[in-house]
């Protein structure tokens, strides 16, 4: 790499507002806050709950079952 013309790439720690800590490198700020992680993420915990609104999947369901018999 040529000299003075790339940002320098030193270690950063990630920290999450549910107190999860990850080293890394970047080239931003040497401590970087985020509200949410992998560790805390209902979709990555799996505590996703899946909601059908108004019925919407029977709906279309029901839509395409009659288009295929």
């Amino acid at each position: 790499m040529k000299d003075k013309i790339h940002p320098k790439y030193e270690p950063t720690t990630i920290t999450c507002a549910c107190g999860s800590a990850i080293e890394t490198r970047s080239t931003k700020a040497p401590a970087i806050r985020v509200e949410i992680c992998s560790a805390c993420h209902p979709f990555f915990t799996g505590t996703q709950k899946l909601v059908d609104t108004a019925g919407r999947i029977e709906k279309f369901r029901r839509r395409y079952a009659q288009k295929q018999s």
